[in-house]
Formats: C-alpha cells, structure tokens, sequence
C-alpha cells in the first residue's frame, strides 16, 4: 500500500524518519511524525511540513518556505539547497505532530512555533552561516590537492 493510499484510507500517517535533513526537530530512527492527509482543494501554508513525492518512488518530509501559483518552495530543516516549484499534486499530507523521548508534541503547541520563528524563520542567515563554516574546509581541500605532496 502506497502512503497516498494509506492516508486515503486512514486520513493520517504515524511514521518513523529516515535521514537527517529534519534534524534538529525530527531525528533519524528516534522519532515519529504523523502527517494527515489534505482536503480537498485544501493548500498548504509556508511554514507547514509537508509529505510530498519525489520522482521516481520516494517521500519526502520537508518544510515549505514560500507558496507560489501552482506549487511550493521547499527546504529540510537541516539542507541548504531550495526545492523549488514543487506542485501541489505531489503534496500529500500535512505534519500535525511528533513523537521524541516518548512526548507527543504538536504543530499548534508554543514550544513547536517558537521552533518555526527562530530556527525556520531565519533559513537564508542560517544557511549562509552553513556555507560559510565550510568555506575553510573547502580551502584546505583545494590547496591539498593544488600543493599537496608531490613524489619528484
């Protein structure tokens, strides 16, 4: 059964994450997110988590940071590179909650939206603090192999 039949079916979906790009608010193979399943014409908002499809066969959950006509922008809490114009038919749930360390937490509880307002919010400042931590590593990198050791 596919996820799109399961929440047809069910309207909702408990499901443990794979992977790291939801980190720090959902982490691999400790966590459980639900999403449910959208109604109707119903569109997501920015800021929402989304379940969406991923050509060819894969899911993913991930945070819509802008909505345009047709489709969305999307980007994991811990990537830094922007999906951009995912359409609307390839969402196919929304998060509504988590499980970590055995509480339930919901998207509509402060402690989640506080969450959104200071670590989503910011996702351009954060991101460019991401690529600029790795400017020295990526310099170290090219100058190895640029004036590294050299059999003579």
């Amino acid at each position: 059964m596919t996820y799109e039949e399961y929440l047809a079916k069910y309207g909702e979906l408990t499901y443990r994450n794979v992977g790291v790009s939801m980190l720090p608010l959902i982490r691999q193979g400790r966590d459980t997110f639900t999403v449910r399943a959208l109604h109707p014409g119903e569109l997501c908002r920015r800021w929402d988590v989304v379940l969406y499809t991923r050509p060819p066969q894969s899911y993913v959950l991930h945070r819509i940071i802008s909505v345009h006509d047709g489709g969305y922008d999307i980007l994991g809490d811990n990537c830094v590179s922007v999906e951009r114009n995912i359409p609307r038919e390839r969402v196919i749930g929304v998060m509504t909650g988590y499980v970590r360390r055995g509480r339930e937490h919901s998207t509509a509880e402060l402690g989640y939206r506080l969450y959104v307002a200071l670590y989503c919010k910011p996702y351009r400042f954060r991101i460019a603090l991401r690529r600029l931590g790795a400017l020295p590593i990526r310099a170290a990198h090219f100058l190895k192999r640029t004036f590294g050791r050299r059999s003579g």
